[in-house]
């Protein structure tokens, strides 16, 4: 075994005492901020829902021209109307916050949460109902076709 040298140990424990900080501030990848969305922000668009734009990006993917971001916020209770249209493009939804429950033709309904994601495709339609006692966001990507 190698003999280390004071100075050695020294910087070696510099350095780790100035990366620990970064352990405890850092948060996983995957955790999306929940925005906190007034009353009057984004659109109406019934039902209690409320649409905010997010963004735009061109895509990367062949099939795809661009990829919008949107937030669909749902008070306590609220869901997706049943004569709702299907969807014209296909998405995926990302669960920021709350708890729904997602009604598919021809599947059973099942539970998606915070950090849960599901898709939907286009000419599919499906209903989501927030059974959370807080406001639910999804965050949904919607791929738009080249």
């Amino acid at each position: 075994m190698e003999q280390i040298d004071r100075r050695s140990v020294l910087v070696i424990g510099a350095a780790a005492a100035a990366a620990t900080p970064l352990l405890f501030l850092s948060r996983s990848a995957g955790a999306a901020a929940v925005p906190n969305y007034g009353p009057n922000d984004g659109m109406d668009i019934g039902a209690g829902r409320r649409m905010i734009d997010v963004g735009v990006q061109e895509s990367q993917i062949t099939a795809y021209k661009s990829l919008k971001i949107i937030d669909i916020v749902y008070p306590v209770g609220a869901a997706d109307p049943d004569d709702d249209a299907v969807m014209e493009s296909d998405m995926v939804c990302h669960i920021i916050a709350g708890e729904f429950r997602i009604q598919k033709p021809g599947i059973p309904p099942y539970i998606v949460k915070d950090g849960d994601i599901y898709t939907c495709g286009i000419g599919k339609k499906d209903k989501a109902t927030n059974i959370s006692n807080i406001v639910g966001i999804h965050r949904i990507a919607l791929l738009l076709p080249a």
